[in-house]
């Protein structure tokens, strides 16, 4: 058990990730809306131009790894196989500064591996979740705790985690859902949602949660969405629009922030979304207030953008601050008065 007082513990799957770098495809969108397809020849051979594996990555590890690079004393409790790729990501882990002490590795089972379809700047990824036991380790009461995405079978441990949340209330949670926590509802994971500090979706998860239709009147202003999330028991609530920025709402006021502009083309949008909300919630588990921590969260997304993957690129505290000392002028929080009207834009995840 770790002696010093953890500020950062982050609960979630983790995964290898193969990035296969594709050469010939092509994108469909339907007209007038943002649902798209990557399109490849059927029943042919598709050339690709290389594949790089990435270790311990998934939500909540790339959350923890944001977290330790800002100097944070951060955790992750998470479940690996005892194979070669699980115990390559506890390596991992260890490198990037993250406490293993409360990650179980199960013998006979394989660690999650994902793959990366990865066209232009964005990417489709083929998940499958390996259903491990899972059993909520016993852990010192953290500053925050993070929860994302977990496999289908987990509905016991989010009812355990409950548990442990209603029994300390001094602990903070964010939680940005998965698709599994996402598909149980918001009835199911009630708890949950009522024991909420930060609630952080995109866009589009946030249409999927509230069951808004993509083409519904309004079904993209963020205040409603917002409001309608906060209803469900957050006390604050964060949506994320790719490079429309973000908004943000406090229970009272909303807000909203840019992106930080990208210092040349985005080579690569995975994992944006995991840094723009653990960034958030690593600068308010050092004490920022959260519209200070709310400028603060667009800075990893753009560093994030340059490199392949979700994690080679996340800043460290010096290096945040020098890209926020060089902001533009425009660069700034600003409340909104009146709901903003709605604006296309494909959401990080």
């Amino acid at each position: 058990m770790l002696t010093k007082k953890i500020d950062f513990l982050a609960i979630g799957d983790t995964v290898t990730d193969a990035f296969i770098r594709l050469k010939e495809a092509h994108v469909n969108c339907k007209v007038n809306t943002e649902d798209c397809e990557i399109c490849l020849p059927f029943g042919d051979k598709i050339p690709f131009e290389y594949v790089k594996v990435i270790k311990a990555v998934g939500n909540s590890a790339n959350a923890a790894v944001a977290a330790a690079r800002l100097g944070l004393s951060t955790a992750l409790v998470t479940d690996l196989g005892d194979d070669q790729n699980g115990k390559d990501c506890l390596a991992e882990l260890h490198k990037n500064g993250v406490a293993t002490t409360y990650v179980t590795s199960h013998k006979d089972k394989l660690t999650n591996y994902h793959f990366v379809l990865w066209y232009e700047a964005d990417r489709t990824i083929l998940v499958k979740h390996v259903e491990y036991d899972y059993r909520l380790p016993r852990f010192p009461a953290p500053k925050w705790i993070y929860l994302s995405s977990l496999a289908d079978n987990t509905f016991p441990y989010h009812m355990a985690l409950a548990d442990y949340l209603e029994a300390h209330p001094e602990v903070k949670l964010a939680f940005q859902p998965g698709t599994f926590q996402m598909q149980l509802g918001t009835e199911e994971l009630k708890r949950i949602y009522a024991r909420t500090d930060l609630f952080v979706v995109n866009v589009e998860e946030a249409q999927r949660i509230l069951k808004i239709g993509l083409d519904a009147p309004g079904g993209r202003d963020p205040i409603m969405l917002m409001k309608k999330l906060a209803a469900l028991g957050p006390k604050m609530v964060a949506v994320t629009d790719s490079t429309n920025g973000a908004y943000f709402y406090d229970g009272e006021r909303s807000y909203s922030v840019p992106m930080y502009p990208d210092p040349r083309p985005a080579f690569d949008r995975t994992g944006c979304g995991d840094a723009w909300a653990s960034t958030f919630v690593a600068a308010m588990a050092m004490g920022k207030p959260p519209l200070e921590a709310l400028i603060w969260a667009p800075v990893n997304p753009m560093s994030v953008a340059q490199f392949v993957g979700a994690q080679e690129g996340l800043l460290e505290r010096d290096q945040l601050e020098w890209w926020l000392e060089r902001a533009p002028a425009d660069f700034k929080v600003k409340e909104i008065l009146a709901a903003p009207s709605s604006a296309p834009g494909t959401s990080p995840r």
